[in-house]
């Protein structure tokens, strides 16, 4: 008689995670975690300030190629992940793109999703010089929010530039995790949950310390 073949652990693990996500318990989680670091740290629970920036990430070949794409910029085939993060650091809202799509276009959806999250408590957001243009009037007009552009100044040496280093600090952190390094997901939707389960894994060592 033959043996019944049972699945792998591997693949019982990526079902209940995907069961999660299908009921946003990784953003549920994620917000709870960041409202309490924020208490925690003498702030009001919603962020009323914010910064997006985004990154480009090799994907692996499990990646259709229907969502990946090639950023000509960063020399990078794969996605790109858009990120929104409180003035602290914290994540808010993540977008994953095709690494060819431009950051004022995503933008668009990435904002619609921070106010969806927090309400219409957070203005301004800054960025850089990479969502200037159209984005600005559409956001100010769409959604009635402030996007400051943060210009990089032209010197000639390495320079810390005032509020953008947070969001660049938040996604040095997002990739020092081993399932961020590269983007191994077949869906767009589920590496946005791998950058939330990241944060999770960030904010909770951040909360314990305050314990």
């Amino acid at each position: 008689m033959p043996c019944r073949r049972t699945s792998r652990p591997g693949r019982r693990l990526h079902k209940r995670f995907a069961a999660w996500e299908r009921v946003g318990a990784s953003q549920r989680l994620f917000d709870a975690l960041r409202d309490r670091v924020r208490l925690a740290e003498g702030r009001v629970a919603a962020p009323s300030a914010a910064v997006m920036d985004s990154q480009s990430v090799c994907a692996a070949a499990t990646v259709g190629k229907a969502t990946r794409g090639w950023d000509g910029g960063k020399k990078v085939a794969g996605r790109k992940r858009h990120i929104v993060v409180d003035t602290i650091g914290l994540l808010v809202t993540v977008l994953v793109t095709p690494a060819s799509t431009q950051d004022r276009v995503a933008a668009r959806s990435l904002l619609r999703r921070l106010r969806d999250t927090v309400g219409g408590r957070v203005s301004p957001v800054w960025a850089d010089g990479g969502y200037t243009g159209p984005l600005i009037d559409w956001a100010r007009k769409t959604l009635c929010l402030a996007v400051e552009i943060v210009q990089r100044p032209q010197v000639p040496y390495f320079t810390v530039l005032p509020k953008r280093w947070v969001v660049e600090r938040s996604l040095a952190r997002i990739t020092g995790h081993r399932r961020c390094v590269r983007d191994y997901e077949r869906l767009p939707h589920h590496h946005e949950a791998m950058v939330r389960w990241s944060m999770i894994r960030i904010t909770s060592r951040r909360l314990t310390q305050h314990q």
